[in-house]
């Protein structure tokens, strides 16, 4: 029998080793690409790009599909996209740096640090922590129309906060709540001198992890080659939509990045939050802003969560859940165009993210599960169907409301005024002003910067609106009130809120 010699046979006991070492990590995606290109075709996506880290190591980082719809240019482990809500886990981190440095504290109020917030609620307005603002328990319903409108800035919506009537008592129930973060990160910047919370993300978050492609505006996209452009499925058929300004809500979901950066996003939070065996921020900082702050009803870890495990909760910018017997920290995003998934299992040392140009995306969530499954050895588990039914089931029901509606509508019914009338300006506190206008005989509505929709009579003084350019929020009725003067009073736009006449 042949004996290699020593130092041949230590050379190819090794590369059996690398070998083997390799064949492990890649076994559990066999036929993951397959997969991946299939939940594209079937559920009408432009594209998508995903990273899995393992063990420290970035084990898969790679792009399908193409960044816009109707050309070529593949999306890649470069490619950029808007993260959305998984920004505010950064704005957690942030919070938590300071802390650690003993120059902000938990359980102190917010208005310790921002003097110029105040709430409706006296109390809470007093008692509000910076635990509290990060964990969604302020008492406030969303109020996203105060920013999504691009009518105000940062300062004046942090004002406006005092207009905005509680939906539930203080610390009592979950309420997601953007502004809350806007309120953190603003005072982040004045508690660590900085002169905004981009500039502390840049400097004390981005630069140490080596995210130079990672940035806090869509303005620093300009020029940029390898950016994905925004997308959402209208009448069933994919279009660009445009991006959506958000800066002056920074904190709550302005990051852009690619999966290359969101992997050493993922290598830092998995070791504990060093970078090359060095910490930013003592362990114990790091732990609490994943730590459950606020239980939340079961199978309530989220929009883009796994509905499947015993318990859920809130971490500061963390979604917290069990899944299968493992600890799951995650987050999503959702801004105009494209959705987000960043999600890791401490215990198992794997981390993945998901980012796609599609507004409202169920695939982020398909996939980073689907990567769980695999390495967890769970059988698989066809999700793409899963998703296709209940698009059909959501379209069916869609065509009923449509259906309903229609039936309810008066036939030959006429506005009671003349067009001209209804123009004007409509206020609210809170929400700012939707402005009425007579154009090319129609009227035609404009909320801030970010809407402008045409009205088409219903019936009686109710109007039915199109919104332009804006494709991923949905149609609205518009109904005026005829007050005793005999001019309209009152606007009331549904979702959009109500306003009253400026005369």
């Amino acid at each position: 029998m042949f004996i290699a010699p020593r130092p041949a046979r230590a050379a190819f006991v090794l590369f059996a080793a690398l070998v083997s070492t390799a064949s492990a990590q890649q076994k559990p995606l066999a036929g993951f690409d397959d997969y991946v290109n299939r939940a594209i075709r079937e559920l009408k996506h432009a594209g998508i790009a995903v990273a899995i880290v393992r063990n420290d190591s970035v084990v898969y980082a790679k792009g399908y599909g193409v960044r816009k719809v109707g050309e070529s240019a593949p999306v890649d482990a470069n490619t950029i996209f808007a993260i959305g809500s998984s920004s505010k886990a950064f704005t957690g981190l942030a919070a938590a740096m300071l802390v650690d440095q003993k120059k902000m504290r938990w359980d102190e109020p917010l208005a310790t640090y921002l003097p110029e917030l105040r709430l409706a609620d006296a109390y809470a307005s007093k008692e509000l922590t910076v635990r509290d603002a990060l964990t969604h328990r302020s008492g406030l319903a969303r109020t996203d129309l105060m920013w999504i409108s691009g009518q105000f800035d940062s300062d004046e919506l942090i004002r406006r906060l005092r207009f905005v009537q509680p939906s539930s008592s203080f610390r009592t129930q979950y309420g997601y709540q953007n502004l809350m973060f806007l309120a953190v990160g603003m005072a982040v910047a004045r508690v660590s001198g900085m002169p905004s919370w981009a500039k502390f993300v840049e400097e004390r978050i981005f630069t140490p992890l080596g995210m130079n492609e990672s940035s806090t505006s869509i303005r620093d996209l300009a020029g940029k080659p390898n950016v994905a452009q925004p997308h959402a499925l209208v009448r069933d058929t994919l279009k660009t939509v445009p991006f959506r300004m958000i800066d002056h809500v920074g904190p709550a979901g302005s990051i852009n990045s690619s999966v290359n950066d969101m992997a050493k996003w993922l290598r830092f939070q998995l070791a504990g939050g060093k970078v090359n065996g060095k910490p930013l921020l003592g362990e114990q900082a790091l732990m609490e802003t994943r730590t459950p702050q606020f239980l939340l009803r079961r199978g309530g870890g989220g929009a883009n969560a796994e509905r499947d495990g015993y318990f859920s909760a809130y971490g500061f910018g963390w979604f917290l859940q069990d899944y299968h017997g493992k600890y799951v920290v995650h987050h999503g995003g959702n801004i105009d165009g494209m959705t987000a998934l960043v999600a890791f299992m401490p215990d198992e040392n794997l981390g993945v993210v998901a980012l796609t140009n599609m507004n409202g995306s169920p695939l982020p969530n398909l996939v980073v599960f689907d990567v769980f499954d695999r390495y967890l050895g769970r059988p698989s588990k066809d999700r793409v169907t899963e998703i296709v039914k209940a698009r059909e089931r959501q379209a069916a029901r869609a065509r009923q409301m449509e259906a309903e509606a229609e039936s309810k509508r008066v036939k030959g019914t006429s506005p009671s005024l003349p067009l001209e009338k209804y123009a004007g300006a409509y206020a609210d506190s809170a929400n700012g002003t939707m402005k009425v206008a007579v154009e090319n005989g129609k009227l035609v509505v404009r909320y801030g910067s970010q809407f402008t929709g045409d009205l088409e009579h219903w019936h009686f003084d109710t109007f039915r609106v199109s919104w332009r350019d804006n494709v991923v929020v949905p149609g609205a009725f518009i109904s005026f009130t005829i007050d005793r003067s005999g001019l309209p009073g009152k606007l009331d736009a549904g979702d959009f809120g109500t306003y009253a006449a400026q005369r």
